[in-house]
């Protein structure tokens, strides 16, 4: 027998970002012992990358902004696929959510009256994104973190997840391992909230770290749960692009917020011949309308700069295709031109920061280099919009691994109060289900199996590299289901992974479970290539173009599409794809969404 410890909780939460705090903070608050566990180091999470802010209908730069506007703003970017109830409960509860983080610490930027200051982002019709500096992210995770460690919540660093565990059809826990001494763990619990991020590991130019490699999708998948909208991904339309070795890393959308433009190689500002028809009541349609706006905004319509990210990034990819980009493959961001340095220095620090040490260029005195980035799934777990309950008992998710709030595509800063809203309820429910149901017993033989299949790539004499595997991958999906994409595109990357599947089974490494970096790949690689191949079979079945999802094969809109998502579970060993109807939301809303 296989020696592994064994840890008994209440409520499992599987990822340490602000989705997992934020709910294990509210799951420890109703009384339950609760474990947190993390890939990385408490306080390491990719919500440090959300740089912009958190949108939230405050009011205190346009008073006449409110939940309505928010919600309808957040249908719209996600182009009307949304679970519009989850979108609702957004819009509605995510200014208590701000108030609550400032009320526990959080320092926000304000304005000259002392209330929190609001920023302008794509997609939202007023300014509203609740900031502090460009480092929003940062300061929520130091807030969430100092309020985990006052509570009574053990948390386990460095450690991944195998395998959840299902008896009786309900999941009742975890087995991982620790990666700094190989040892394995099992959690038992009577709920588990899965929070454990997005996938941009998956493709080669990201803005995402490391640790996001699918886990969570591929996990509840392995599990029996469902996933929906697992074909849009959203292209952050401003990563670094040079130099190579940080090419892809986030240049936050408030950089465009503050008053930077975006300009191609003639230094056109391009974004003008890109206004989608849904944005042209609202969308300056030239460089003087949209530069008073900056300087009074209550006088002109919004700068075409700061659209929805799917439509800047898909302007950015035909302006390079066309021969306009910048020497590096992308397209410049000015703000040296628009704003003073001092002024780029206080409200853009890390940015400032990032480029000088990084990339050489100081932004105060000339342009950004930047172009699309993996950054974001739209697409997770079904739950149910109330309690984040997923599809399969005891399992909850919350903030990227859960999918239906963004519906085709998210708007920015719409993440982190998904979040810390979602993240409040997730904590809450997983209480209430833990509370209401007994200890399942644990199938030891089981665990022992997985186990043993988790440590075959060390004991085999030959076999694959998961390095080589990952590298493949990685250029499958940035070649084939990338920013535009095409049914023979699909079909090859299909064909592409089944192989890479088949050879995931017999990977070979060297060493031990102990500290085992190849080791540690060879565990998270077939949940890499499961999780990519739900995003290729959804993007194959919806044959229309919509949000972060486009075809050149497919390039309109189709109704009927637009009243559709894709559902993709795993059946024995073969994952399949259904379309089920989006239930749409009462007639007084619709009519909010019509204006």
């Amino acid at each position: 027998m296989t020696q592994y410890k064994q840890f008994d909780c209440d409520v499992l939460v599987i990822g340490a970002g602000g989705a997992g705090l934020r709910a294990a903070i509210e799951a420890a608050d109703q009384g339950g012992k609760v474990f947190v566990v993390t890939k990385s180091l408490l306080g390491k999470a990719h919500t440090v990358m959300a740089e912009g802010g958190i949108a939230a209908s405050m009011g205190n730069l346009y008073p006449q902004d409110g939940w309505k506007v928010h919600f309808r703003d957040t249908m719209r970017g996600g182009k009307f696929l949304n679970n519009w109830q989850m979108a609702l409960i957004h819009a509605k509860e995510v200014t208590d959510r701000v108030y609550e983080l400032e009320a526990w610490g959080a320092l926000f930027d304000r304005t000259d009256k002392g209330l929190i200051s609001q920023r302008d982002f794509g997609g939202h019709r007023f300014a509203r994104l609740a900031h502090v500096g460009d480092r929003t992210g940062l300061e929520m995770m130091r807030v969430l973190q100092n309020k985990v460690v006052s509570k009574d919540v053990e948390v386990f660093m460095e450690f991944s997840i195998i395998s959840l565990l299902v008896e009786n059809e309900v999941v009742c826990g975890a087995l991982g391992y620790q990666r700094t001494s190989g040892e394995f763990i099992v959690f038992s619990a009577r709920a588990v909230i899965l929070a454990t991020g997005g996938i941009g590991r998956l493709y080669e130019i990201t803005s995402n770290s490391w640790e996001s490699s699918g886990d969570g999708h591929a996990l509840a998948l392995q599990a029996g749960a469902e996933l929906i909208d697992m074909e849009f991904i959203q292209f952050h339309p401003t990563g670094m692009v040079w130099p190579p070795s940080v090419r892809g890393l986030l240049v936050t959308e408030g950089v465009r917020g503050d008053g930077g433009a975006l300009k191609n190689s003639l230094g056109q500002r391009f974004m003008f011949n890109y206004i989608p028809k849904m944005f042209e009541q609202e969308t300056a349609d030239s460089e003087e309308e949209a530069d008073r706006w900056y300087v009074d905004k209550q006088s002109a319509r919004r700068t075409p700069d700061l659209l929805p990210r799917d439509e800047v990034a898909k302007a950015i990819n035909s302006e390079v295709k066309q021969g306009r980009g910048s020497p590096h493959g992308g397209v410049f961001l000015d703000i040296a031109t628009r704003r003073d340095p001092e002024y780029i220095k206080r409200k853009l620090p890390s940015m400032y920061r990032q480029f000088l040490e990084l990339a050489d260029v100081d932004i105060t005195k000339d342009p950004m280099e930047v172009g699309p980035t993996c950054h974001y799934i739209m697409g997770g777990l079904r739950v149910d919009p109330e309690t984040t309950a997923s599809s399969i008992s005891g399992l909850f998710a919350v903030g990227e691994v859960a999918g239906g709030m963004h519906g085709a595509n998210r708007l920015g800063g719409n993440s982190l109060g998904d979040l810390l809203v979602f993240g409040k309820r997730a904590g809450q429910a997983a209480f209430d289900f833990a509370s209401n149901v007994n200890r399942q017993s644990l199938n030891q033989a089981k665990i022992e199996d997985l186990i043993s299949e988790s440590v075959s790539p060390l004991k085999r004499h030959s076999g694959y590299n998961p390095y080589e595997l990952e590298k493949q991958l990685q250029s499958c999906m940035q070649s084939n289901v990338g920013i535009v994409r095409t049914d023979p595109e699909l079909r090859t990357a299909l064909e592409v992974l089944e192989d890479l599947s088949q050879k995931a089974t017999q990977l070979q490494v060297s060493g031990t479970t102990k500290f085992n970096p190849g080791w540690n790949l060879s565990q998270d690689l077939p949940s890499m290539i499961l999780v990519a191949k739900a995003i290729t079979i959804a993007a194959l079945e919806r044959k229309e173009s919509r949000g972060a999802h486009t075809r050149i094969d497919f390039p309109i809109p189709d109704e009927d599409f637009g009243k559709t998502r894709f559902v993709v579970k795993k059946d024995l060993q073969d994952l399949s794809c259904r379309s089920v109807a989006i239930q749409q939301p009462p007639p007084q809303l619709q009519e909010l969404l019509r204006t």
